[in-house]
């Protein structure tokens, strides 16, 4: 009797086993992004890369028609390969362009910055990374176009191109 029960118990185990793995085969797996485009920006403070001081997203924003909130690493191969195009940018118009450090050292996002150039008004830090979740980042380099009534316009996923430059312009010029 005993032999089976404890057959009937690891019959019934492999059963909950296969059943959850089956579960789990058939779920779908593949997400996308949420979609962050004329909603309201997410409330953040931190401090500031070079001088220390906190700051908070308001006063960052409040002053410019548009900005431009770009989420960088130093140790991030394509945001080194968009970091020209944040220096054109910021030569071509007069764009408020925010950058976000995200879980980097000092040392070397001022190293970085010292070497491409500071295309930046604004740098916080995001040690932890807590700033860039907020905004539904999955990663860098990821950027926002953000208005002066601190809504969302625009994401771009991934380092920028000269198409999303000309995307830029144009959502910029229809809006002014």
């Amino acid at each position: 009797m005993s032999h089976k029960i404890k057959f009937i118990l690891v019959l019934s185990v492999i059963l909950f086993i296969f059943i959850i793995f089956f579960i789990g085969l058939n779920k779908s797996n593949i997400y996308t992004p949420i979609k962050l485009e004329n909603v309201e920006l997410p409330k953040f403070e931190s401090k500031e890369l070079f001088s220390g001081i906190k700051i908070n997203s308001q006063e960052i924003i409040k002053n410019s028609d548009y900005s431009l909130i770009n989420i960088w690493a130093s140790w991030c191969v394509p945001c080194r390969e968009e970091h020209s195009l944040l220096v054109k940018i910021k030569n071509k118009i007069k764009l408020n362009i925010i950058g976000i450090n995200y879980k980097d050292k000092k040392n070397n996002s001022i190293e970085f910055l010292n070497e491409l150039g500071n295309p930046y008004d604004t740098i916080i830090v995001d040690k932890n990374g807590l700033i860039s979740i907020s905004f539904g980042a999955y990663g860098v380099p990821e950027t926002y176009l953000v208005n002066s009534n601190e809504k969302i316009l625009k994401r771009y996923i991934g380092p920028l191109n000269e198409d999303n430059i000309k995307e830029l312009l144009k959502i910029i010029n229809e809006k002014l």
